[in-house]
């Protein structure tokens, strides 16, 4: 649980890094009721995706969306470094 909210944590600085808070904002507010039927798109396109990607990272962010609570953390994480950004 630790390492996922350091994950998640990672995940919310790079988005707010490369100014992409706000479709990134607007992307997980508009998904985030259907982030577990995404998730298991992406288990299913996983044999393809890993051929180009890490294996375990893909898999972990995989299991990273199956669970709401999750993409509410990202969420709050992305807002509070937006803040602090902007200050």
């Amino acid at each position: 649980m630790v390492r996922d909210r350091k994950t998640i944590s990672i995940l919310a600085e790079e988005i707010v890094n490369r100014g992409m808070s706000v479709p990134a904002i607007f992307f997980f507010e508009s998904t985030k009721y259907i982030s577990f039927i995404g998730s298991q798109f992406l288990v299913f396109l996983g044999p393809m995706a890993t051929c180009f990607i890490n294996n375990q990272k893909y898999y972990n962010f995989v299991e990273l969306l199956e669970d709401r609570n999750n993409i509410e953390f990202l969420l709050s994480e992305i807002e509070n470094l937006n803040i602090k950004a902007q200050q």
